[in-house]
């Protein structure tokens, strides 16, 4: 097990194909950050260019790691314009590249994620390439990292935030409270489940795995009258055709860091730090950490169904936390409100966890991992 405990909900947290991604995504620009910390580098590896038949120039290929379905790769892409477009060096032929590594959570989905470990499969294998030097920087989606990262790395950048808001999609039905008796509702995530049993308890839930491609595929094919996708991914993938309704908060609290992009570097990388600095959105970061902090309260886990979601306005930061059973029997709540500082921001999660944790008792955790 690569993971390492740390105090900072920051601090979290094969057989390997590499290609170099050339369909750039439209190049987006974000203004420099400043005041992140910087932490001390191992450079990217030299690479050797021929540029005449007698001279020779040393050159760094700077490399981005990443799963590689559809939406990993338009984050990867994304996260390859934000890079050319602040650090005009990336901008050089050959400075830049994606290299595709395939985790165990895109080799295995005939199983729930709770049955084979998580969703630390989604990241290991990213990581482990970190660490041995194979890619500079990864990129995952939030809420698929573990609660603590691997020792050797750091996630100090948060790219700005996508919808949180679930979508519900249906060719039959036009929203949640249309679906008749025994209608089947895929989704792979325990939060949703909870949530959508505890409201609508006559739904019948099953395990629906996949990219967002095939779980649309199998909608289309009949095998579930319904499924509920967040609304970031099928924004990220231009697939918003597809949607029959989007679900506000109160209907379907998202899970913990959903929406956001997290981009992790070593921890002694001086250089992708730097990269990374000048990409991280302030905001996003800190409701990242809220909503982490609030996870790693609750030692959360993807057998315990947990949804939690940060906001901010002004100087002010909003926090709303759930935990529950899986059948829906019990659902446990609570709101935060405090100043959008770091400081605060680990505090009220922490709290709000703190709170469901003594609400709920040992054998309503113990309950859920059965």
């Amino acid at each position: 097990d690569i993971r390492h405990p740390r105090s900072h909900p920051n601090n979290f947290p094969v057989s390997h194909h590499s290609d170099t991604m050339q369909n750039a995504m439209v190049s987006t620009r974000v203004p420099l950050a400043s005041g992140n910390r910087v932490v001390t580098a191992r450079a990217a590896r030299p690479q050797r260019l021929a540029v005449s038949a007698s001279v020779a120039v040393e050159r760094k290929t700077f490399t981005i790691g990443t799963r590689g379905s559809p939406l990993a790769l338009a984050q990867a892409y994304l996260t390859r314009d934000l890079l050319k477009s602040n650090f005009p060096e990336l901008n050089e032929e050959g400075a830049l590249e994606i290299k595709i590594i395939k985790t165990t959570g895109d080799k295995i989905l005939n199983q729930p994620l709770a049955d084979i470990g998580g969703k630390g499969l989604f990241t290991k294998e990213i990581d482990e390439a970190l660490l041995d030097g194979r890619v500079d920087i990864a990129v995952h989606s939030m809420k698929d990292v573990p609660t603590y990262l691997p020792e050797g790395t750091v996630l100090p950048c948060n790219l700005p935030r996508e919808d949180t808001r679930d979508a519900f999609i249906s060719a039959k039905y036009k929203s949640l409270a249309e679906l008749p008796e025994g209608a089947v509702v895929g989704s792979a995530a325990l939060r949703r489940q909870c949530q959508l049993l505890a409201k609508f308890p006559h739904l019948k839930v099953v395990n629906f795995r996949g990219n967002v491609q095939t779980r649309l595929r199998k909608l289309e094919e009949g095998v579930v009258d319904a499924t509920l996708l967040a609304l970031a991914g099928l924004k990220r993938l231009d697939l918003t055709e597809h949607i029959t309704t989007i679900l506000e908060e109160d209907e379907m609290l998202p899970a913990v860091a959903q929406g956001a992009i997290g981009i992790a570097c070593r921890t002694e990388d001086e250089a992708s730090a730097k990269y990374l600095a000048g990409l991280n959105h302030e905001p996003t970061r800190l409701a990242v950490v809220c909503e982490r902090s609030f996870l790693m309260a609750l030692d959360g886990s993807c057998r315990t169904p947990i949804a939690g979601h940060a906001t901010i306005e002004g100087d002010i930061m909003r926090f709303a936390g759930l935990v529950g059973r899986v059948d829906g029997s019990r659902v446990l709540s609570t709101t935060r409100e405090g100043p959008a500082t770091e400081e605060s921001a680990i505090k009220m999660g922490r709290e709000a966890g703190e709170q469901l944790k003594a609400e709920g008792g040992p054998d309503f955790f113990d309950w859920t991992d059965q």
